[in-house]
């Protein structure tokens, strides 16, 4: 490559240089005396282009000499390793271990930076010495913690004694050998064998070692200091995710892979590789993780897989409204790899020499195979190069993770410097050729949308006529009856015509609308249809992406139309959240709800598209896979596809996974603060959430708010040595779980772009709005045995226990169950409920006339839900059985088993209150109260009056 020494410094970019030359001088007077003028030139050059390189010397300025003395012409990798070795040896604690890593993690990059900006490694080189650095890094950091903890527990070892060590997958670029300049590092950790500590005071079991031992080695690397960080370490692709074990042994790993692996984790596995010398566990450890990757038959299922997996990456891109990305843009380096790894995944079963980590390596095999012609070899190959050398400038910059093109001129002018170009405009130009050339073996490889031709359709003139005799012609000859349709259009038009749109947004506008009216044509009512969707696009007019989503396929026009014609709700949904209509492209995808146990995987592969660090994009990729969900439950809901019965199913087990996760992000944040309390162990955290209402009934509907109680297990009779927790901020323990729950609370109702996650209601914990946020569980049994009305014993009857430790769960459960089961006058017991029932009536049951209300009226769903409570509590005492479940449908199945409730009552109650629910689930997505009719109710509702009357008395 070209050394540029030489080249005179562009003025934007010379005047940074000076004022940083300056501020360097100030600390190192006599630099001029020691540089040669060469020398002098380069530096000046280095501190000109490069902020990090800048900022590093300028804090260390005697590196700057050995730079020059060798460092920069020449680099042998396995230096990294031995001097990092020599460096720990003495280091006897881990703040000693952060700043040693830290120092030369940045002498190197400042060493690194320095040799690709002035052209002394060519890409390839640069991209591998930048991953045996972070290799480097992470096993030496690995070793020297193993040695502490051996010293400290003893050895982990198995049955035979044998010395277990920490494996370390390194995913992604790390595994390919092709990092760039700031990149995170995805890590797997695992280990080969269970057993115990050998040596230590006491035993401790591997798992508990390890966990332990990777915690601590995700700190020494991902931990700010005043040096800065190692690496930003993201754990996420480990089993399970955040909620999975941070190590897992090799069969844990194999086990997991083999029942549950998905696609994606597929596709990441190409790249995974142990970080380290190699060594036997590597080989076991490739040769157990090859036949999850690796199918023996040719897999063409994996095209399929990888076209989802862009079609997500095209969505986030425009969700996040990146433009300039190089990475995954359409063209960018991302598709790069998914046309080489789409030929790994279909054929690497049959040929061993497609499995490898390198996708140069892998772009040379597919030639010599001939899967790739010559001339598609070299495309890929330099547009690959040219956007990977853009990228690592790009990050060198300023040590910052970034894809994106600069938006300033300085940032231009750097990088056009440094790739020999003249401005901006000739980089761009060499840019936009590689994605265009990439682009079109990834269309022909994976495959993907193109844009549909506009043939003559009459719909065209239609959107173009001005004259209202002529748009009437037109639609008489399509025999279109719909006489308010070409008024609604006309309207409509001409509000859009005084919007700012844009050239690009009208002439897309232009050519969707025709396509988009065709959709009306078959309709009794076309303009029925037109009004919600309108509203839909009114939305969307400046967003010119979501416009080219529309015009580009014609399933997202399809389902717009049907969709928001089957329900105002969605349509409203669509138009507030404009990002769900990426929902709508695959018909076959927004019908195939998430099965109920998939929604915890579905939630955290999803947050794998955000930076884990990044709270605001969390919160708002939380809010997002809700509402996408919803749509998809909803979608299923109004065509008849997902039986009514199961709605309140999905819509819970949806609530619930999002509910783990706010969890684990609250937690993170907090303890990242505060530290943990030191009494837990490995992965506890103490902590329970409780649903009450119909999140604790199965029953949650569209729009439905949480009733939660927060619950934790800390008190200081129980735990008298620990009383605050162990962080650079300490605070009492009972302190820590009210700013633990404060912050769930916070992540639930804060508003972003898309919204509140959920209204969460708390008034059913203890002592109600004037009761502590969190409750300590032994206080809550003591609280409901001694202090609770009948009202809150009433409420316990659909509580049931969503997240938390499974010692708090069993616990809670016999709590819940010794309440329930405690002796009660039963007309005493009647009347207390009958009177709560009353007031609650009096309160708010606000009808007109000849109107049911669905939940409040006589014979609705709440008395139904009082006569399932009334006989748990009345019956529990002599059948412990009813403590089981809190839903409905199941009391009243268990009441009919024992007898308690005659079996037609129960049947008829069972099915009014399905009847009722799905009632109300409808008019939900109609966007209409929860009334009807009574002449539609009654022959459901009377036998609830009188099954009420039979059970309670009073006057219904």
């Amino acid at each position: 490559m070209e050394n540029i020494t030489h080249h005179p410094l562009p003025a934007v970019v010379k005047q940074v240089a000076d004022s940083q030359w300056q501020r360097l001088t100030d600390v190192w007077p006599d630099m001029s005396e020691q540089l040669g003028v060469e020398q002098e030139a380069q530096l000046r050059q280095m501190l000109g282009l490069s902020d990090f390189v800048a900022e590093q010397l300028c804090r260390h300025p005697n590196w700057i000499m050995s730079l020059f003395e060798g460092q920069l012409a020449s680099l042998d990798r396995a230096d990294f390793s031995n001097e990092l070795n020599s460096l720990l040896a003495g280091a006897s604690d881990e703040e000693q271990v952060k700043a040693i890593l830290r120092r030369y993690r940045n002498r190197q990059m400042v060493r690194l930076a320095w040799r690709d900006f002035q052209g002394y490694a060519s890409l390839n080189e640069a991209l591998l010495d930048l991953s045996a650095l972070a290799e480097a890094l992470i096993i030496a950091a690995r070793d020297w913690l193993y040695q502490q903890m051996c010293t400290q527990h003893g050895t982990p070892c198995d049955s035979e004694g044998v010395a277990q060590p920490l494996m370390i997958l390194g995913m992604g670029k790390l595994g390919g050998r092709e990092l760039n300049f700031s990149s995170d590092i995805d890590l797997i950790f695992t280990f080969p064998e269970h057993g115990e500590t050998r040596g230590g005071r006491r035993a401790l079991d591997n798992q508990q070692f390890f966990i332990r031992m990777g915690q601590h080695l995700v700190n020494l690397l991902h931990q700010v200091t005043v040096d800065g960080f190692v690496y930003r370490v993201d754990m996420r692709l480990r089993p399970y995710g955040e909620s999975g074990p941070l190590v897992v042994s090799f069969s844990g790993l194999e086990d997991y892979y083999q029942e549950q692996g998905r696609d994606w984790e597929r596709y990441a596995m190409v790249k995974a590789r142990a970080l380290g010398p190699w060594n036997a566990f590597s080989d076991e450890l490739h040769d157990m993780l090859r036949p999850f990757v690796y199918r023996r038959y040719l897999d063409f299922s994996a095209i399929e897989s990888l076209r989802k997996m862009k079609q997500l990456i095209s969505q986030e891109v425009r969700r996040r409204k990146l433009t300039d990305n190089i990475k995954l843009g359409a063209g960018g380096i991302r598709e790069v790899e998914f046309v080489v790894q789409s030929f790994q995944l279909i054929r690497g079963g049959r040929e061993p020499a497609l499995r490898q980590q390198s996708l140069f390596a892998a772009i040379d095999t597919l030639y010599s195979l001939g899967q790739l012609e010559y001339l598609a070899v070299d495309e890929l190959k330099n547009s690959y190069q040219l956007l990977r050398r853009v990228e690592n400038l790009l990050q060198a910059i300023g040590d910052h993770q970034t894809q994106t093109l600069p938006s300033s001129e300085l940032d231009w002018q750097r990088l056009c410097f440094a790739m020999g170009m003249a401005d901006e405009a000739e980089l761009r130009s060499h840019i936009d050729t590689a994605m265009s050339k990439i682009h079109r073996y990834f269309n022909d490889t994976v495959g993907g949308q193109d844009t549909e031709e506009i043939c003559e359709l009459w719909t065209q003139p239609l959107w173009n006529v001005q004259d209202d005799d002529d748009a009437h012609s037109l639609m008489e000859e399509q025999s279109i009856a719909d006489r308010a349709l070409w008024p609604a259009l006309k309207s409509w038009r001409e509000t859009v015509a005084k919007r700012t749109i844009g050239p690009r947004g009208r002439d897309t506008l232009d050519k969707l609308m025709p396509l988009l009216l065709q959709e009306f044509t078959h309709l009794a009512a076309p303009s029925k249809a037109f009004t919600p969707v309108s509203k839909v696009l009114d939305q969307i007019l400046t967003r010119t992406t979501y416009l080219e989503l529309l015009f580009e396929n014609p399933g997202a026009r399809q389902q717009l139309v049907s969709l928001c014609l089957a329900s105002p709700w969605i349509a409203q949904q669509l138009a507030k959240f404009p990002m769900l209509l990426d929902e709508l492209i695959d018909p076959s995808q927004l019908y195939d709800t998430t099965s109920l146990d998939d929604y915890p995987s579905e939630l955290r592969q999803y947050l794998l598209r955000v930076p884990e660090d990044d709270m605001e994009q969390q919160m708002e990729a939380l809010r997002q896979f809700k509402l996408s969900q919803q749509l998809k439950i909803a979608a299923a809901d109004v065509t008849g596809v997902l039986p009514v019965m199961q709605v309140s199913d999905h819509l819970t087990f949806l609530a619930e996974a999002i509910i783990e996760q706010v969890i684990q992000q609250a937690w993170q944040q907090v303890v990242a603060r505060h530290g943990v309390p030191p009494h837990l162990q490995g992965e506890q955290m103490g902590f329970a959430v409780i649903g009450y209402g119909k999140a604790g009934g199965i029953e949650l509907g569209y729009g439905s708010d949480l009733d939660l109680v927060f619950l934790h297990d800390y008190s200081r009779e129980k735990y008298p040595q620990s009383s605050q927790t162990n962080g650079d901020r300490p605070v009492d323990i009972g302190h820590f779980y009210l700013k633990l729950a404060q912050r769930v609370l916070h992540l639930f109702s804060t508003r972003t772009t898309s919204g509140e996650l959920y209204e969460v209601d708390m008034r059913l914990r203890p002592s109600g709005a004037s009761g502590l946020l969190v409750s300590e569980i032994e206080y809550f049994g003591r609280y409901q045995q001694e202090e609770a009305w009948t009202w809150e014993h009433q409420a316990l009857v659909r509580a049931r226990f969503l997240f938390g430790d499974n010692a708090l769960a069993v616990r809670f459960s016999e709590l819940r169950r010794d309440v329930l089961a405690m002796a009660r006058d039963h007309i005493q017991l009647a009347k207390e409920v009958r009177e709560m029932r009353q007031k609650m009536r009096n309160h708010l049951l606000k009808v007109e006339p000849g109107y049911f209300d669905l939940k409040q009226s006589p014979g609705g769903i709440a008395d139904i839900e009082f006569i399932a409570q009334y006989l748990v509590l009345a019956h529990t005492h002599t059948h412990p059985e009813l403590a089981t479940w809190s839903d409905n449908v199941r009391i009243f199945e268990t009441l009919s088993e024992l007898e308690l409730l005659p079996h037609l009552s129960a049947q008829h109650l069972t099915q009014a209150y399905c009847y009722l629910r799905d009632e109300s689930h409808h008019l939900t997505l109609q966007q209409q109260s929860g009334k009807l009719p009574i002449e539609l109710v009654e022959s459901h509702t009377q036998g609830v009056v009188d099954i009420y009357q039979q059970i309670l008395g009073g006057d219904e």
